[in-house]
């Protein structure tokens, strides 16, 4: 099984939309990114290496079915992009070269 973290799955997605958004540019028509809802099945470990912690890693499709109940969770999330630099709806395809500086930008950690 190949480990993938939840974090992981979460950016693939936003860099899949940025992609999107980069072969739309300087095309006629522009769709505005609805809600995204995302379900993951899910496997609790606590890593030991670096302080015990907690992470969540995405359970293979289908791989879920040889584990014991109990191990794997279902966890759903709707995300609503958002363009970071004005607050506005993230459209995908416009007639400007499009600026991704700010996108996906948090705050000081």
């Amino acid at each position: 099984m190949t480990d993938i973290e939840l974090a992981d799955a979460v950016e693939s997605v936003r860099d899949q939309l940025i992609e999107a958004a980069s072969r739309a540019t300087g095309r006629p028509v522009a769709f505005e990114v609805g809600d995204i809802e995302m379900e993951f099945t899910i496997e609790l470990r606590k890593e030991v290496k670096g302080g015990a912690k907690v992470k969540a890693w995405v359970v293979e499709a289908g791989a879920d079915a040889s584990r014991a109940r109990g191990e794997t969770h279902r966890v759903s999330f709707t995300l609503k992009p958002r363009n970071a630099a004005t607050g506005q709806a993230w459209l995908v395809g416009n007639e400007d070269e499009a600026d991704l500086s700010d996108f996906g930008a948090t705050g000081p950690r």
